[in-house]
């Protein structure tokens, strides 16, 4: 299959962005797919955009935007992506934010349609922790994930898409001791798992649940 690969900018201040410095580690050819890499910013609408530009240029399989969750132990898949009703919205630059409603048009949700359950047991299969997530955030992430399946619902009905996300780097928690932290390389090795268990076969039935 064909895959394009979206990675954010780096945003609130940082100088990189892990889940942008993995993609471009990640080869062109992974498995039986194919994968076309791009570079989105991290900004509301603008992000969505730069992935539209892209699908009415080529043709793609799957989209699968990958971002940064500082804070979190794991690489993690995402199960759903919600319709905000509003939000406080801070630019890419980590300015403060300002009030500014968001309803976004379509569904209240949209699930990503890749088996994200095989595709956090074939992470861990390689040695890096991973879980899959219930949550992408209320910030652009999020707001990707529920476009692209947007995308899919109104105009690309064959189009598998999702989203995961990645932990900080140790170049990021230097003055941040408290935060967990994950190598770059680790990072490419999940994430290259996880690509290769992309399918059209229906995700594993298995319990992926969380208590908090």
């Amino acid at each position: 299959m064909k895959i394009l690969v979206t990675a954010f900018d780096a945003f609130d201040g940082e100088s990189t962005n892990p889940a942008l410095e993995a993609v471009h580690r990640l080869d062109t050819h992974i498995g039986e797919h194919v994968i076309t890499k791009l570079e989105i910013p991290t900004v509301f609408h603008e992000s969505k955009n730069v992935i539209c530009k892209a699908l009415k240029e080529d043709t793609y399989d799957v989209v699968l935007a990958i971002g940064q969750a500082g804070g979190r132990f794991e690489i993690t898949p995402e199960r759903v992506g919600i319709n905000i009703d509003d939000a406080r919205i801070p630019d890419n630059k980590g300015n403060q934010p300002i009030d500014k409603v968001i309803k976004e048009d379509g569904a209240p949700a949209y699930f990503s349609n890749l088996p994200v359950k095989k595709m956090v047991e074939a992470i861990k299969r390689a040695g890096v922790p991973a879980r899959l997530s219930n949550t992408a955030g209320t910030f652009v992430c999020n707001h990707i994930l529920y476009q692209l399946g947007y995308l899919a619902d109104m105009s690309y009905p064959d189009l598998l898409f999702g989203f995961i996300h990645v932990p900080y780097i140790p170049e990021q928690v230097t003055d941040k001791p408290e935060k967990p932290s994950m190598s770059i390389d680790t990072i490419t090795k999940g994430l290259t798992s996880a690509i290769k268990a992309i399918s059209r076969e229906e995700d594993i039935k298995v319990a992926m649940g969380e208590t908090h």
